[in-house]
């Protein structure tokens, strides 16, 4: 909204020529998402303490130390809609097709997240809306984003898969092939950050790194001459996401101030599914869905774990871990919540580190 309100006006004050680049109006969102999250934090946890009561449910079957928690609310994950959301349409030129197509996803997967917090509190029960039909809306949405994410981009790039390391590649997949990966991708990044978000902290630093790369990224995508240089597909309009991507992280750190050890509020489904499916959603476009698995390689480990557990246990009736999630298997094995948090926080740096690495090593 500012780009489009001051940047008319830098023909004749040279001050507002600064709304015109990138890097200003995304640390701007970065700024803009903290202050609203620290604003309206306080305000929104005494709401939803008041309309939840008897807060999340917990696991009969989980770690000891979780039942200290009972009473704590859920539904924390709208404060990061809201300060994101509307530090986005501050910032970004609302013009890009991509920012509406990822704010979309965003708000849709948002939604979802919402009405399974719903349901588990209203049942008082981790099970939430059946998971056939969560998935079923989760795919309907991810198809109306791809649809549009087509739509709006050059055919010969759309429906391209870019393997990292290989300078120039793009595998033609065709518009049958890369519709359902895509869709799978924005899917399975939603879950996989909604698998993860189990500890006080343990989803929400990750996806701000992965947010951090995935700015970084779309800004040297949306830029010819870098992408150029770098040897990465040129997806013009794509530097625009570098501003949904700075939102997250501002949301997420105003949200972290108030998650952290003790909690004083849970993400829920409301947040990790939707900033799972804006993460998987900015990897579609910019073209490093690949990448998206090596920076989320957390959130690849801990779906793996589920996957493994659960077949695991139907073909042998054995289980693999003492409890999935991988992250509740340490606990079990006596390592403090804390102990777990910090070093899946340095697990995810090392895999961003690497992610990155594949923007140069080509």
């Amino acid at each position: 909204m500012l780009y489009h309100f001051l940047v008319p006006l830098a023909e004749d004050y040279a001050l507002f020529n600064v709304f015109r680049y990138l890097t200003f109006r995304t640390g701007g969102a970065v700024m803009t998402a903290l202050i609203i999250c620290f604003l309206i934090g306080p305000g929104m946890i005494r709401w939803l303490k008041k309309k939840q009561k008897e807060g999340q449910p917990i696991r009969d079957d989980g770690p000891e130390g979780h039942f200290k928690k009972a009473g704590t609310p859920t539904m924390g994950g709208l404060m990061i809609l809201i300060s994101a959301g509307l530090s986005v349409l501050l910032w970004s030129d609302l013009t890009n097709p991509y920012v509406w197509t990822v704010c979309g996803v965003v708000v849709s997967f948002g939604l979802i997240g919402f009405l399974d917090d719903y349901a588990k509190l209203t049942k008082r029960s981790h099970h939430g809306v059946p998971g056939k039909v969560r998935l079923l809306l989760e795919f309907a949405v991810s198809f109306a984003a791809i649809a549009a994410y087509v739509h709006f981009t050059a055919p010969e790039m759309a429906t391209g898969l870019a393997l990292p390391f290989f300078k120039d590649l793009l595998i033609p997949l065709g518009i049958f092939i890369f519709v359902p990966f895509a869709m799978l991708v924005i899917v399975g990044a939603s879950n996989a950050v909604n698998l993860t978000d189990g500890l006080d902290g343990l989803a929400i630093v990750p996806v701000m790194i992965a947010a951090a790369c995935f700015g970084l990224i779309s800004y040297l995508v949306g830029n010819a001459i870098y992408s150029e240089y770098l040897g990465i597909h040129f997806v013009a309009g794509t530097g625009e996401l570098a501003i949904i991507c700075g939102a997250l992280i501002g949301a997420g750190m105003g949200f972290l101030w108030f998650n952290a050890p003790p909690a004083m509020v849970f993400m829920g489904d409301t947040g990790s599914l939707s900033m799972g499916a804006g993460l998987g959603s900015i990897a579609v476009i910019v073209k490093h869905e690949i990448v998206l698995a090596i920076i989320g390689g957390l959130f690849v480990l801990e779906t793996v774990s589920v996957i493994v557990q659960v077949a695991s246990f139907k073909l042998t009736g054995k289980r693999v871990f003492r409890m999935a999630p991988i992250h509740h298997h340490f606990e079990k094995k006596g390592w403090s919540e804390p102990t777990v948090v910090i070093r899946f926080w340095i697990i995810a740096v090392i895999l961003a580190l690497v992610g990155l690495s594949t923007l140069k090593l080509r």
